[in-house]
């Protein structure tokens, strides 16, 4: 029997003792958070989730970690200031992966919106105004700045006029009259940062295989009920299980009213808007940046970001109306938009397809909005207790909305209103603890030293330090299991080795070789894919995950499939991979 149709020693954990408190739905940052802070609390939690950890919603981001400023011209000055916070205290308990971001806006009038932004405000419409002006900017960063008073997580923001403006950014369009600078923060991992708040969840847990009390399998789907419980189903092996729990958490994001139907209700509290990137390869675009987010209106009224990261440019977003039972796709017609609101604020630099060297979408969790323009949905999150006849007297809890930024508090928030159904006191309170590697992590240069030459245990520093990068202080877990083994570099990639590929399998629960290259790494994102690659980790992953031959061949080729369709990305079966034309 190969490993495929064999049953993973984490679903079996589930299988053997096919009940506890809380069954999770969902493992998004949302669901594994609350997971995390069930776990916390001492409750019996399983979590589940359909396809890999952080596969759906929760990695099509924008890679921010943001207190919202647009969002004080739809009135949710809650969640403003909720997110702020939310964001300052990211930046202190996950520093390995969440930054302060210094972020620039051009603005190209004095006073256009500043009537129809209350309008706006009240109807949550479109109005007829194509940009905001300098007055309202500056109003709108003023409050801002309000909201960000934490003891100086970051700086306050400021203003110039055109002439010191291109001074201090040349690559802009001339024809601004200002720009307005302020810092928010990004996350520069954020499937890692999931995969962080999961493994905190676990260690939570006291007791091994089927005693413990926290316990989590990615590739399981809900897709029923049974005898009052969830019928679930293993999707590598097919094997169906039941778990009841008297209290069920839906936190599938754009697929809970999907998730909801499986369950046999019929609900209608989701409403997603669709969400593109691409990633492009630019080095004129990357230098032009300074290092900075660059956040502005579009003709369209739509506010978008130019954002330098891994060597690369993040551009984004859209904000379509999406059906979330379909695949979610960028197409040529977002890059062309892409291109564009490029040429808007850098008019000088030489932008096109062969620059593109990844392309991602996503539907974004957000409530149905009927006629609601897209962009003044509400990004806020509400919990919703949902009757499910197939579950009998357990509690089934909705969970309609959320975003990066706020998962921490929106976590400890469906966990107060899992244990008080519980009758469970809460005891641990998670603001200000610290996340998985983000513990103890070296924030100066001199700090970053010396830990890296206290834990280099004789491996080479410069791999250590990057070490530290990938995992935070959590990297300790990584060099323990290469000072158990000759270190190999892989050929393809030296600053991967074979030990770190085995770990994401045997410890990080990758299923598939897309798993590694989509989100244990940042292979797919960069560009960095080729054949060989693929082959080299395949081989690898072919070794800790027993499969076959025919196996591993299958997963060389499904992970080429992936690239191509979902990111626009041909690898070549020669070498050096191109974005799909």
């Amino acid at each position: 029997m190969s490993k495929k149709t064999a049953l993973r020693p984490n679903v079996a954990a589930i299988t053997d003792r096919p009940t506890a408190q809380v069954l999770v739905v969902g493992g998004g940052i949302n669901g594994i958070a609350t997971f995390r802070d069930l776990a916390l609390q001492g409750v019996d939690v399983v979590l589940v989730e359909r396809n890999d950890y952080a596969s759906g919603a929760s990695a099509a981001s924008s890679h921010m970690i943001h207190g919202g400023i647009r969002y004080l011209e739809n009135g949710e000055f809650r969640l403003v200031r909720e997110s702020v916070q939310e964001r300052n205290g990211l930046i202190k308990i996950a520093p390995h992966y969440v930054k302060p971001l210094q972020t620039t806006m051009p603005v190209f009038s004095t006073f256009s919106g500043i009537m129809n932004a209350p309008l706006r405000m009240l109807t949550h419409k479109q109005r007829s105004t194509k940009e905001r002006g300098a007055a309202l900017i500056k109003i709108g960063m003023t409050l801002y700045d309000s909201f960000s008073r934490d003891g100086g997580s970051v700086p306050k923001h400021r203003f110039l006029t055109k002439k010191a403006a291109l001074e201090d950014m040349p690559a802009l369009n001339h024809d601004l009259k200002y720009t307005g600078t302020y810092y928010d923060a990004s996350v520069h991992e954020p499937e890692r940062l999931a995969l962080d708040v999961l493994k905190d969840g676990l260690a939570a847990g006291t007791g091994n295989g089927s005693a413990a009390t926290a316990r989590s399998a990615n590739y399981v789907e809900a897709v029923g009920t049974r005898d009052g419980g969830v019928l679930l189903r293993d999707v590598e092996s097919g094997t169906e299980f039941v778990v009841t729990a008297p209290v069920v958490v839906n936190a599938s994001g754009p697929w809970t009213d999907l998730t909801n139907a499986a369950f046999g209700g019929e609900t209608a509290y989701m409403g997603g808007t669709k969400g593109s990137h691409i990633v492009v390869d630019n080095p004129e675009l990357l230098a032009a940046t300074k290092g900075r987010e660059i956040f502005f209106e579009n003709d369209d009224g739509r506010i978008v970001l130019i954002y330098p990261l891994k060597g690369r440019v993040l551009i984004g977003t859209t904000d379509i109306d999406a059906d979330p039972a379909e695949p979610a796709v960028c197409t040529e017609e977002e890059v062309d938009y892409f291109f564009d609101l490029v040429r808007h604020v850098f008019p000088q630099i030489a932008l096109d397809r062969e620059h593109i060297v990844y392309r991602y979408s996503g539907i974004r969790p957000l409530p149905r909005h009927e006629d609601t323009a897209p962009g003044f949905v509400s990004r806020d999150y509400r919990i919703v207790e949902t009757p499910i006849e197939g579950l009998g007297s357990a509690t089934v809890l909705s969970l309609v909305g959320g975003k990066w930024t706020t998962f921490r508090a929106l976590s400890a928030h469906l966990s107060t209103e899992v244990t008080n159904r519980l009758d469970v006191t809460r005891k641990v309170d998670t603001t200000g603890m610290p996340i998985g590697g983000g513990k103890d992590f070296p924030t100066t240069d001199s700090d970053r030293a010396l830990w890296v030459q206290t834990h280099r245990d004789g491996l080479d520093p410069a791999a250590v330090d990057r070490l530290l990068t990938r995992y935070g202080t959590r990297a300790t877990e990584v060099i323990d299991v290469l000072l158990d083994q000759p270190v190999v570099p892989l050929e393809t990639d030296p600053e991967l080795t074979t030990a770190e590929v085995a770990f994401f399998a045997e410890r990080e629960h990758a299923v598939h070789l897309s798993d590694v290259v989509l989100r244990r790494t940042n292979l797919a994102f960069v560009g960095g894919v080729t054949i060989e690659l693929l082959t080299e980790l395949a081989d690898v992953l072919a070794t800790a995950l027993q499969w076959t031959s025919d196996e591993r061949d299958e997963e060389i080729a499904a992970t080429l499939e992936e690239l191509r369709v979902a990111h626009g990305v041909v690898v070549p079966l020669g070498s050096t991979p191109v974005a799909a034309r």
